[in-house]
């Protein structure tokens, strides 16, 4: 008995080493906006990060369905909505990290500390440079006036972007008056709701329509890759409440085995070494305010954020899908 108790503490005592310096993430996040930031941090912590990549949807249900053996030490995803649901779920454990609450603004974090942001995505306003003049242009509100009417674009509903979107309208205006702006969005459409933001600004720039609604960083590829399309960015909201941002963020999951190992690494992609390389991949804002963004970026211009915490964008989630199929919007 003495002989295999103290077997097993050696192992365990051999193991241990190797535990902590292994590091299990499941990511809704692109892979290619992921490994090369994954890399870095490998080569300078000498870690070993292993990514599970997924949907959103299908990785919260795998990290539950697994309990208390998930391998899973922590969750990345993308939209506040999501992480809201996350912690619904049950999925993500309070962190208390002086370090992330230092790097990353309260209105970008859970008001629970059990998510934080990473980078972060606008959704504005965008607009055929040929056919709209900016100052035509003031609020996602004012596209529900009759002078768009055939002239809209947008993305279907059932994308969580355009929910998070929506739901922080409710939250802001109430529902009456979002619903009223809504179906006023929807009497404008030029054409159905598009699948993706991409193919809903490539109709912009060929005049199919003159304005519509998209993150910042679909732009910001687009003309990476297309600069002579006539599209222009419009920071949306600017006399009122300001421009709905969002996040890709992460939490460190309830069961993870390696807590400790979790916390360094979202803290050290909050740090000032990790920002430009966790955000500029994909044309996106840092989280850390400290930190400017990249230059083709910060060209687009300043703009005043909606300061609403994040986690509105969840809660209200499921009032403004029920809200768009009421006002038709599919």
């Amino acid at each position: 008995m003495m002989k295999t108790t103290l077997a097993a503490s050696l192992a365990l005592m051999i193991a241990a080493p190797a535990f902590a310096n292994e590091l299990v993430v499941y990511s809704s996040r692109a892979d290619n906006l992921l490994k090369p930031v994954v890399a870095e941090y490998e080569k300078k912590t000498g870690t070993k990060v292993q990514l599970v990549g997924g949907q959103a949807g299908p990785l919260m249900e795998k990290i539950r369905a697994e309990g208390s053996n998930t391998p899973a030490d922590v969750f990345i995803t993308v939209d506040g909505g999501n992480l809201w649901q996350a912690t619904q779920m049950g999925l993500l454990r309070p962190i208390n990290s002086p370090t992330l609450k230092a790097n990353i603004p309260a209105s970008l974090r859970d008001p629970k500390n059990q998510w934080y942001g990473l980078s972060v995505r606008a959704r504005t306003i965008f607009y055929n440079t040929n056919k709209v003049k900016p100052a035509e242009l003031s609020s996602y509100a004012a596209l529900a006036d009759a002078k768009w009417k055939g002239r809209l674009c947008l993305r279907t509903s059932n994308n969580v972007y355009n929910q998070s979107l929506v739901g922080t309208m409710i939250a802001n205006l109430g529902a009456v008056k979002t619903e009223q702006i809504v179906k006023g969005w929807v009497a404008n459409l030029a054409a159905p709701p598009f699948a993706n933001d991409t193919a809903m600004l490539e109709a912009i720039g060929a005049g199919r329509c003159d304005v519509g609604i998209a993150n910042t960083y679909y732009y910001g590829r687009l003309m990476d890759k297309q600069p002579k399309l006539p599209l222009g960015i419009f920071w949306a909201n600017q006399q009122t409440s300001g421009t709905h941002v969002n996040i890709a963020g992460a939490g460190v999951t309830t069961h993870a085995k390696n807590e400790k190992g979790a916390v360094r690494f979202l803290e050290w992609l909050s740090s000032d070494k990790a920002q430009n390389l966790f955000a500029d991949i994909n044309m996106e804002y840092p989280v850390n305010p400290k930190v400017k963004p990249a230059a083709e970026v910060a060209a687009w211009g300043d703009f005043k954020h909606n300061y609403i915490n994040v986690s509105k964008a969840g809660e209200m989630q499921a009032e403004a899908v029920k809200l768009m199929d009421r006002a038709g919007y599919r």
